[in-house]
C-alpha cells in the first residue's frame, strides 16, 4: 500500500510538473505578440506578416518596399478605409454595430459576411495564420483591442498597408503599385487606388491591372466614396 501510495504521490508530482510547464508556454505565446506590438511602436522598425515569414522559410521570397504613410498615396489610404473599415477612425479596434449585425445575420440563416476591422485584419496578418477558424476569430478579437490601444491609427495604417497581400508573394502598397500599375505609392491615381481597395478581400483571385468589369464596377463604388470620405479619414491626415 506504502508503494502504491508513494508512485501515485510521484504521478501526481509529475503531472503538476508537466500542467506548470504547459502553463508557462502557453504564457510565453501570449507574451510574444505584446511584446512584438511595442517593438512596432518604434517608426523605424518595419514589421513582416506571418506570409511573409512563411514566404521565407519555405525559399518563395517576396516582393516588399516599406514606405512611410506620408509616401503613400493618400487616395490609396482613404479608399482603404472606405473599402475595408468604414469606422476605422471611430471604433477601438473592433466595430461592434457591424459585427452585431453580422451575428443577427448568421442566427437568421442569413450568409456569412466579415467583419474584420483594419486592426483585426493587422493583427491577423502580424501574429496570426490565415484562413477562417473561430479559434483565430476568439485570438484575433482580443488582440485588435489590445493593438489599437497601444499603436496609433496612422501607425496602424502604416503597418498594414507595408504587409498586407497584394497578389501572390506582392505584400505592401509600394511593391503593389510597382508591380500593378508600374508607378510609385506616392503616385497612385484614384481610379489606381480603388483598384488596389477592392482587391484586398481577394488579393490572389482579383488583379487590380487586369480588372474584371465587376471588378471596375466595385473600384467605382469606392472612388467615389473615397472622395466622400469626410470625417472617416480624420484620423489619418
Amino acid at each position: 500500500m506504502a508503494r502504491r501510495a508513494a508512485k501515485q504521490r510521484q504521478s501526481r508530482s509529475r503531472l503538476r510538473r508537466w500542467l506548470g510547464l504547459v502553463v508557462v508556454a502557453l504564457v510565453a505565446l501570449a507574451l510574444i505578440p505584446v511584446a512584438l506590438t511595442l517593438l512596432y511602436l518604434l517608426p523605424f522598425v518595419h514589421p513582416i506578416s506571418t506570409l511573409m515569414a512563411k514566404n521565407l522559410v519555405t525559399l518563395e521570397g517576396y516582393e516588399r518596399e516599406w514606405v512611410p504613410l506620408e509616401e503613400i498615396a493618400p487616395v490609396l489610404v482613404h479608399s482603404v478605409i472606405m473599402s475595408e473599415d468604414g469606422q476605422f477612425c471611430s471604433h477601438r479596434g473592433i466595430d461592434w454595430g457591424a459585427l452585431n449585425e453580422v451575428i443577427d445575420g448568421a442566427l437568421a440563416g442569413e450568409e456569412t459576411r466579415g467583419a474584420s476591422t483594419i486592426p483585426m485584419q493587422t493583427v491577423k496578418n502580424l501574429f496570426l495564420w490565415q484562413g477562417r477558424s473561430f479559434v483565430r476569430k476568439a485570438l484575433e478579437a482580443p488582440m485588435a483591442l489590445a493593438f489599437d490601444a497601444a499603436v496609433s491609427k496612422k501607425r496602424t495604417m502604416e503597418i498594414y498597408l507595408n504587409i498586407v497581400e497584394w497578389g501572390p508573394g506582392i505584400y505592401g502598397a509600394e511593391a503593389a503599385a510597382q508591380h500593378h500599375f508600374g508607378v510609385s505609392a506616392a503616385k497612385l491615381s484614384r481610379r489606381q487606388a480603388a483598384l488596389l481597395a477592392v482587391t484586398l478581400p481577394n488579393p490572389i483571385a482579383r488583379t487590380p491591372g487586369r480588372p474584371t468589369p465587376g471588378l471596375n464596377r466595385l473600384a467605382s463604388v469606392i472612388e467615389k466614396r473615397a472622395q466622400q470620405a469626410g470625417s472617416h479619414i480624420r484620423c489619418v491626415k
